[in-house]
């Protein structure tokens, strides 16, 4: 594991990245969801195009990497941004699972890569619904400490600069952002994917230009099932368009 520090809105950001076939002149960068990091991407698809160079990064805040102030998507996009020039990698290909495909889709690379995206809103469950409205009830009455306790599990034990983060990006229509890219786009989905439904994968379909959707077995994790098949579609684009 490397670590290269970045300096953004006056802190520096500790970033954790592994580099796979550093010879190869083409590269690819491969970004983890919310919650997850680096290393579940590089069970996927290390092994797989050996023809690039992968660049697998701990985002700010998760994985060994930190994060000292409250972000949004905008900044994580931005941090990224500044972290591959430093490290001087100008990549084909950025694909990114779940969150990470809201970042890799502002970094506009030749290629985006999306998998199990989020960014399209999903209707909440009703019991979801009901924690919220208690959650506003209580607040008011001073239970507002107790937001823990309502709180979806993707983030316990965060910091509080994580949880304001959370807050700031989970509920992003990023529909907007979707319509604006206008390179190739390859977009995996699991078929039985409940946190990002494959309905969610037909509208981004539809709204990026240059995309073609590739449905897939499995759940939010489906890519760990598929790597082979997913890294040939991407190695076969390659060869089509360079």
């Amino acid at each position: 594991m490397a670590q290269r520090d970045v300096n953004y809105k006056d802190n520096i950001f500790h970033i954790a990245y592994d580099i796979a076939n550093p010879a190869k002149e083409d590269s690819i960068v491969i970004l983890h969801g919310w919650g997850s990091n680096k290393e579940i991407m590089k069970q996927a698809f290390v092994k797989q195009m050996s023809d690039f160079k992968h660049v697998y990064v701990d985002m700010p805040g998760f994985g060994k990497s930190t994060n000292p102030i409250v972000l949004t998507t905008d900044d994580y996009a931005n941090i990224l941004e500044m972290f591959l020039a430093d490290i001087g990698i100008k990549p084909f290909f950025i694909a990114g699972h779940s969150f990470g495909g809201k970042v890799a889709t502002l970094l506009n690379p030749p290629c985006l890569i999306l998998l199990s995206s989020a960014g399209i809103l999903v209707p909440k469950p009703f019991s979801v619904r009901v924690k919220i409205a208690i959650f506003k009830l209580l607040k008011p009455l001073g239970f507002g400490k107790m937001r823990r306790v309502f709180a979806s599990r993707d983030v316990e034990g965060m910091s509080h600069e994580m949880y304001e983060t959370f807050k700031n990006v989970v509920n992003e229509d990023f529909s907007k952002q979707f319509e604006a890219f206008n390179n190739d786009a390859l977009l995996f989905w699991g078929k039985s994917d409940t946190a990002t439904p494959l309905w969610t994968a037909e509208k981004i379909n539809s709204i990026i230009k240059k995309s073609k959707l590739y449905p897939l077995d499995g759940d939010h994790y489906f890519f760990l099932k598929h790597p082979k098949f997913i890294s040939d579609v991407i190695s076969q684009f390659y060869k089509e368009h360079k």
